[in-house]
């Protein structure tokens, strides 16, 4: 059995189907992958260098590149942070990585989640991206459960061209991304 990547399956099946479900004439109208954004909040880690300093290896090595630190834009008293003090890093990934990664999160990642019944449908909003929260790192294969000393949460967002959210769902459907059965 040859596995064929996220990236051929979408040009050669994919894009073909689309036209004829939604109506379009033109390939390059139809919904696809722009970019894959991971997310991960280090607020509350502001004092423990070794954490950040820890999640931010992990990103990488999940990810394959270097994650950008976020920082806050204004002061919040409740939040104790101030106006430019790093609450968290992300990693915006396009080309080939990007479907090197969305392969391994579909197909090895998420199934290997404890208790996995499938994404919920409301995932996908109304603009047709594709929003998972991941509890907890160590489901990726690249990262040694054995070796984790500070376990974290991370949120993937899958960003389409899709203009509404039937248009994402029948996208991300045809990609392969195991939905619960309604």
């Amino acid at each position: 059995m040859k596995i064929v990547s996220a990236k051929t399956k979408y040009n050669k099946e994919i894009v073909e189907n689309l036209k004829k479900e939604l109506g379009y004439k033109n390939n390059m109208s139809v919904p696809k992958i722009e970019k894959i954004t991971i997310n991960v909040g280090t607020g509350k880690f502001l004092k423990e260098s070794e954490k950040i300093k820890e999640i931010q290896e992990a990103l990488a090595v999940i990810a394959g590149q270097a994650p950008v630190k976020t920082k806050a834009k204004k002061a919040i008293a409740g939040f104790k942070t101030r106006a430019g003090l790093e609450i968290g890093m992300k990693i915006t990934l396009r080309g080939k990585k990007m479907w090197d990664f969305f392969d391994r999160l579909i197909n090895v990642s998420i199934p290997r989640t404890r208790d996995f019944q499938g994404i919920k449908r409301s995932s996908v909003g109304r603009d047709g991206n594709l929003n998972l929260g991941i509890r907890d790192h160590v489901i990726f294969p690249e990262i040694v459960p054995e070796q984790v000393k500070f376990p974290f949460s991370l949120q993937v967002v899958i960003s389409s061209t899709a203009k509404t959210q039937e248009e994402g769902m029948k996208l991300f459907e045809l990609m392969g991304v195991p939905f619960n059965k309604k």
